[in-house]
């Protein structure tokens, strides 16, 4: 019996590189996507096309995208908070493209420059360039199990964004823990609700932050909610510069060894994806939060 397929995205190039106080160059951000698509990764996020005043280490998204391996088989998404952004990433040629939006105002006002009603008065906008310009559109909610500003999030507020996000034409809706509070009782009240919400042919992704190290129980309650794509990041390396204290996103190889274990297809080398870990943990010159890249290899040979 052939086992059930869970997709793994890897956004170490992006969400992991973020926050970084050290620009990464871009020589080294096109090796690390070399690890991460000999690993098995068929859709990694690797830039996003943000103000580089404010985000300096996503600055180079152009050069990025024109450097990395042409195949038909991978995926390179572009992050994307406005109209202006989406029109960068298409033009670079990005073919598929993450918008995010907020659970809340106060992060939303930060992160994306304005309160949630007022960044998706150009949500259609935004759909219509994306459809114009041949790549396929997902969105995230941000904030969707906490806010670092206004705290508790209802989860009311989140059906409601996600219901807004769902009227235009996405093929996919993540909810994202972007400060690391959520526990695996609201993932599964979370995602039952939103998806009893969102029409069904809309496929659900989470992404998961480690701060408080209950990732990996998350990510298995979203798994039992089912889910099937789930964000996670080399080495465990991430953060958001708008929201203060929130620590790396879930190590994707800790996923990878997690759901191989449980049965689950994921298509990941989890040998390549620790090379690839250790790759991007020299590069930073420091110690990384992932787990199975620091264990001794199991089962042994």
């Amino acid at each position: 019996m052939a086992k059930e397929k869970l997709e793994l995205v890897e956004v170490s190039p992006r969400d992991g590189l973020q926050n970084e106080p050290d620009l990464v160059s871009t020589d080294n951000k096109l090796a690390l996507i070399d690890h991460i698509v000999a690993a098995g990764f068929r859709r990694l996020e690797a830039g996003s096309f943000v103000n580089p005043k404010k985000v300096p280490q996503m600055a180079d998204g152009d050069a990025v995208f024109a450097g990395v391996p042409k195949r038909a088989d991978v995926t390179y998404i572009a992050l994307a908070l406005n109209l202006r952004g989406v029109e960068r990433a298409l033009a670079a040629g990005a073919k598929e493209i993450n918008y995010v939006f907020c659970a809340s105002d106060g992060f939303s006002i930060r992160n994306n420059g304005g309160t949630v009603a007022e960044t998706f008065a150009v949500w259609p906008d935004v759909a219509a360039a994306a459809k114009a310009g041949g790549a396929r559109l997902s969105a995230t909610v941000s904030t969707a199990f906490g806010c670092p500003f206004d705290g508790e999030v209802p989860v009311a507020r989140v059906v409601e964004v996600a219901e807004r996000c769902v009227a235009q034409d996405v093929f996919e809706l993540a909810l994202a823990d972007t400060i690391g509070v959520g526990a695996p009782s609201d993932v599964h009240e979370r995602f039952r609700a939103v998806k009893a919400a969102i029409p069904k042919h809309v496929q659900l992704r989470a992404h998961f932050h480690n701060t408080r190290n209950t990732a990996l129980a998350n990510a298995v309650a979203a798994v039992e909610e089912g889910v099937r794509v789930l964000d996670g990041s080399l080495a465990g390396i991430g953060g958001c510069p708008f929201a203060p204290g929130a620590a790396g996103n879930v190590p994707t190889e800790d996923l990878a060894y997690m759901f191989n274990r449980m049965g689950f297809d994921t298509g990941i080398d989890l040998d390549r994806a620790i090379e690839g870990a250790h790759f991007i943990g020299g590069v930073l010159g420091r110690k990384t939060p992932g787990m199975v890249s620091r264990a001794p290899k199991w089962p042994k040979d």
